[in-house]
């Protein structure tokens, strides 16, 4: 059974930090690009970041600098560190496993809510 487990998440002040971990289990995780996505309140789903299975990293521009997407691939976890965190990275956070299209193909988990406090 494929399952994406999310968490990490909290409330924090602006220019805080935040770790969030996403462990994936019914997939081959070594093998697949994993991505970090972001949904707040009213808006649409965004890519935040990923990283293929080389471990080669993308990141949106409004936090490159600020955030860094990692993996383990023995704990089937992909990680996202946060920092200088911005009221604007208010959000539900979620993984999710990118196909060739760059598009998400798993079925979302509960996902991880953060909140920054100005």
């Amino acid at each position: 059974q494929v399952q994406l487990v999310e968490s990490g998440g909290g409330v924090v002040q602006a220019g805080g930090s935040l770790r969030l971990s996403c462990v994936a289990s019914g997939i081959i995780f070594s093998i697949n690009r994993m991505g970090w996505y972001r949904q707040a309140p009213g808006k649409q789903r965004e890519l935040v970041s990923r990283i293929t299975s080389d471990g080669i990293t993308n990141y949106q521009a409004s936090v490159k600098d600020r955030f860094t997407i990692s993996r383990d691939n023995a704990k089937n976890t992909v990680y996202l560190q946060m920092t200088s965190l911005k009221p604007e990275d208010t959000a539900v956070y979620y993984c999710n496993a990118i196909d060739y299209n760059l598009l998400p193909y798993l079925s979302w988990g509960q996902g991880t809510q953060v909140t920054v406090s100005s």
